[in-house]
């Protein structure tokens, strides 16, 4: 069934239908909350820039979001799930207008118990945290936007991040533990998720639910050492990376290294980093930093900055230079700049990467995240791209592709092109049965426009 063109909507009946709840209908908040970082991608500037959502709706409850989704169902609105708008893909902006449910009230820890905690999607990452830390545990995996991002925000568009090292991804067996979702039915209702089901709604962008409240694993709690490790050539720098991610002995949660002249995007280490530094940013537990020192002079490294996790605390937080932090700051600088999300084979000699690096030069700049995928450490890469015309960036990612390297595509809003690069049947029943009007998130899933 085809929904109703958001123009010819009553809207000041919608509003009154939604009579309790925060609505926004100042027409530049609504533009501003409408947005994400899709502008990361020249091909997504294009596609997205003019498109804005009719109003904000902030509920403050579960029984607020069964509301909104009644009105939807009723007006035949499309309905986009909102958190913080970190993300860099356009997920988040309504491609066919209506209501943006922005979840950021929603944002209770409900309880925490040794290795898990229930939490609403608007909880911000930092903020569910400090409260677990003060029981001696700490999420899992959290992307560079620690501080702004939401827990449902991540699960909902993210994939993985700061502690992937250790943790693997998000959509792994284990990373999510249950869910509430709200439907949109002629009579919406909450279903409740657990165990391998909650894969029907993780990363899938809010097309097939709300997100209402998560139970999440824990890990325990570490004091993090911030470093900075420099190399005299960049190989020899992903080389460490791969030694400090395969020493089980060792516990650490970031293992980023970049290849020259990234550095030099890095305003805050202008005092130890050059545009010639390959450097490898990390953070490492406190009581493994003797015998990490020794894995550095082994590679012939020079730790260059080193935090407490005290000191690390306060002002610059070295995480906020890693994952796609380091394309904001180097886009800062050079606005021309885009990006690639690659994974590289298991192999511990780096063989592909070397020749990607070599092939490239400067046009690709090199930019490493180690990460465990299905328990082996490889190379995941979030390479700066010095943009020239979509068909060069087309090529660049057929080269790696042919060679046998995986690309996510960062430079489309669709489901299934951007990462898993098939359709999903799972996810593609479930919104099929829960969103039965095709009004969430209408037009990123192409499952869903290929059975309509």
């Amino acid at each position: 069934m085809m929904m109703a063109a958001t123009r010819s909507i009553d809207w000041d009946a919608v509003v009154s239908a939604l009579n309790g709840i925060e609505v926004v209908r100042d027409a530049a908040q609504v533009a501003k909350l409408s947005k994400d970082y899709y502008h990361y991608s020249p091909i997504l500037q294009a596609q997205l820039a003019d498109k804005v959502g009719d109003l904000v709706v902030r509920p403050a409850s579960e029984a607020e979001v069964l509301q909104v989704a009644a009105v939807c169902v009723q007006h035949r609105i499309p309905l986009t799930v909102r958190g913080a708008g970190t993300g860099n893909y356009g997920q988040c902006i309504p491609l066919q207008g209506g209501i943006i449910l922005d979840m950021t009230k929603m944002q209770a820890v409900k309880w925490i118990q040794p290795g898990i905690a229930c939490v609403e999607p608007g909880a911000k990452l930092a903020a569910i945290d400090k409260q677990t830390r003060e029981q001696g545990w700490e999420i899992r995996m959290a992307p560079s936007t620690y501080r702004t991002a939401t827990i449902g925000g991540f699960i909902g568009g993210g994939s993985g991040g700061i502690g992937s090292i250790t943790y693997g991804q998000l959509r792994d067996r284990g990373n999510l533990h249950g869910v509430r979702v709200v439907t949109l039915e002629d009579q919406p209702r909450v279903v409740t998720l657990r165990g391998d089901d909650v894969q029907k709604v993780n990363h899938a962008y809010g097309t097939n639910g709300i997100m209402t409240e998560l139970e999440i694993p824990l890990s325990p709690a570490y004091a993090w050492a911030e470093l900075i490790v420099t190399f005299p050539d960049f190989m020899t720098a992903a080389r460490f990376g791969q030694a400090l991610g395969d020493a089980d002995g060792l516990i650490k949660k970031l293992i980023c290294i970049c290849a020259a002249p990234i550095a030099g995007y890095f305003a805050a280490f202008r005092h130890i980093l050059t545009a010639e530094s390959h450097c490898a940013l990390l953070m490492i537990a406190e009581p493994c930093l003797e015998p990490f020192a020794g894995l550095v002079q082994v590679f012939g490294g020079t730790i260059v900055y080193q935090k407490s996790a005290q000191e690390a605390s306060k002002g610059t937080a070295i995480y906020e230079y890693t994952w796609n932090h380091t394309t904001l700051h180097a886009r800062s600088v050079d606005p021309s700049l885009t990006y690639l999300q690659t994974l590289f084979p298991p192999d511990q000699a780096l063989t592909l990467l070397e020749q990607m690096y070599h092939h490239f030069g400067d046009e690709v700049m090199m930019h490493l995240e180690f990460i465990r995928v299905n328990g082996q450490i490889l190379p995941a890469a979030l390479q700066l791209v010095r943009y020239t015309t979509p068909e060069r960036l087309q090529d660049i990612i057929e080269y790696h592709e042919v060679n046998g390297a995986f690309i996510a595509n960062p430079h489309t809003y669709i489901l299934e092109d951007g990462g898993r690069k098939t359709i999903d049947p799972v996810q593609l029943a479930f919104k099929q049965e829960m969103d039965p009007y095709g009004l969430l998130n209408p037009g990123k899933m192409k499952a869903w426009q290929q059975v309509m």
